[in-house]
């Protein structure tokens, strides 16, 4: 081990006692994040509106605070943005995170206050170094610089006191010193709202740094990564940064991606870590490469409820973490000191682990599609796209799904848009594949396709590469932080899709 990597892990030393204690002392933590919590909310608008006592026990709150989503918050919201003080929390709000997600149109402003941008947003970064550091001693990518793409909303001013934009603009703007000397690129080109021309720069400032990691959601950093080889007219990333050893991602299913990488950085070193990170706060993080299943961050400022996805009209079901079972879905519900209370996140978890508590993300709580009783969820998805790939060595770019009603006498189906990096030599076999995969994941899927009954088979529509980006982008939702939704229930971005693709229904 080098003397750097001593002094890094000497650095993260006080850091990974406090991630081992709450690992072994998980109900506890949560329980003090529990109490300071509530009596920082006691003295709030929100508090008072709902009888919020100090001291109050779990059961007192859980009567007396309702599960909501963003639109039941939204009227508090806009007294923060009016410049009313202590609304939702104490701390005070300083940014919005400005994010539309990808089942709404509508900009939502989720409040970071100063406390929770310490205490989650900006603690998660060191948390997850803490742990490939302690994981891996003897890497080097600390000797070199890491690459952060960024989204597309610059930071501006929202009212007089509060600035808006994508968290990614949030944390760059407020990176530590300790952190800033590693990070490309420069910090006015990281903020630049329009995402070509950033890309163009990240050219011109990286390709001679020693880039040795980088960060963000798979599909932009691809579209990133294949611009950097058209720039340099190299082969795969080695030729262009021979030292890259991890990527740390988010924000969607790696697995479609994993092939693709494989490929643009031919290394066998090259490392893989997934955490959870949201414009609502830094949740989990991977104690492993090439896994999934991450660790649950019980010390964020976070107290965390989760309610099974077969119950989501009766949030009375709701349980603490200590009430979670292995292998069921779940909403997860979150408390912080953003401000945010009994906030239905909009994401689906399933716990692998209880000891500690690991999770891995399923979906979507309003991405799925159960149009005729088949109740598919994104995992449901993202794992029979990878069945059809591997049995008919196809490569998916991005894929969307949607229902086809029933109409006369024509039963149900379920349409997929699908973009191919490699297209299946035949697409048929790779049709039937797929729904041979989705079949053996759902059992609700097989019994509705079983004879054909309410389901046929499914719709295969192959578009041209780059379509989706292009969609996006006339959509106004292109940049780093814009994704492809996956599935829906309705037929709206399907049908725009093809509207975009003049293609006739």
């Amino acid at each position: 081990m080098t003397l750097i990597n001593k002094a890094i892990n000497i650095f993260f030393a006080p850091r990974r006692k406090e991630i081992e204690y709450f690992k072994e002392h998980p109900i506890e933590v949560q329980a003090e994040q529990f109490a300071r919590l509530i009596n920082e909310g006691s003295r709030t608008k929100i508090g008072a509106d709902h009888n919020l006592l100090r001291g109050s026990s779990y059961t007192q709150f859980t009567r007396k605070m309702p599960i909501v989503d963003y639109t039941d918050m939204e009227s508090y919201i806009e007294r923060i943005r009016g410049g009313e003080a202590n609304v939702l929390h104490t701390s005070p709000v300083k940014w919005f995170a400005k994010s539309s997600g990808t089942t709404n149109s509508k900009s939502k402003y989720i409040p970071v206050t100063t406390a929770g941008l310490r205490a989650s947003h900006l603690r998660g970064p060191k948390d997850t170094m803490a742990i490939f550091c302690h994981t891996f001693p003897n890497s080097k990518i600390l000797d070199g610089k890491m690459l952060t793409l960024g989204g597309s909303k610059k930071l501006e001013n929202d009212s007089d006191k509060i600035l808006a934009g994508d968290l990614s603009s949030i944390l760059i703007d407020n990176t530590p010193r300790w952190a800033s000397w590693m990070r490309m690129p420069s910090k006015r080109t990281a903020l630049l709202a329009d995402f070509d021309e950033k890309v163009r720069k990240i050219c011109e400032e990286s390709i001679h740094q020693d880039i040795r990691s980088f960060c963000g959601v798979p599909s932009w950093n691809l579209v990133m990564l294949n611009k950097v080889l058209e720039y340099t007219g190299k082969d795969n990333i080695l030729e262009v940064w021979p030292n890259m050893e991890l990527f740390i991602h988010g924000g969607m299913n790696f697995g479609p991606y994993k092939e693709q990488y494989a490929k643009i950085i031919p290394s066998l070193d090259m490392k893989y870590m997934e955490t959870y990170n949201a414009s609502e706060g830094f949740f989990a993080i991977a104690e492993e490469p090439y896994t999934n299943e991450m660790l649950l961050m019980l010390d964020h400022d976070t107290f965390y409820e989760f309610l099974p996805t077969d119950s989501l009209n009766n949030p009375s079901r709701a349980v603490p973490l200590e009430g979670v079972r292995t292998g069921v879905n779940y909403a997860m519900i979150i408390t912080t000191s953003n401000g945010l209370w009994r906030y239905m996140i909009g994401d689906t978890v399933e716990f692998t682990s209880t000891s500690p508590y690991k999770i891995r993300i399923t979906g979507r709580t309003k991405l799925f599609v159960n149009a005729f009783g088949e109740e598919i969820i994104i995992d449901n998805a993202a794992r029979a796209i990878t069945a059809a790939c591997k049995a008919t060595d196809a490569d998916v770019a991005e894929y969307t799904m949607a229902p086809v009603y029933m109409s006369g006498k024509e039963k149900g189906a379920h349409e997929w848009i699908i973009e191919f990096h490699r297209e299946p030599k035949d697409i048929d076999i790779f049709r039937d594949a797929l729904d041979a995969a989705l079949q053996q994941e759902n059992s609700d899927y097989e019994a509705k396709r079983k004879g054909n009954t309410t389901l046929q088979a499914p719709i295969i529509t192959v578009i041209p590469k780059g379509t989706f980006m292009e969609w996006l982008r006339s959509e106004g939702r292109f940049g780093g932080q814009c994704k492809v939704p996956r599935l829906s229930n309705d037929r709206g971005h399907v049908d725009s899709i093809r509207a975009f693709l003049h293609i006739d229904k």
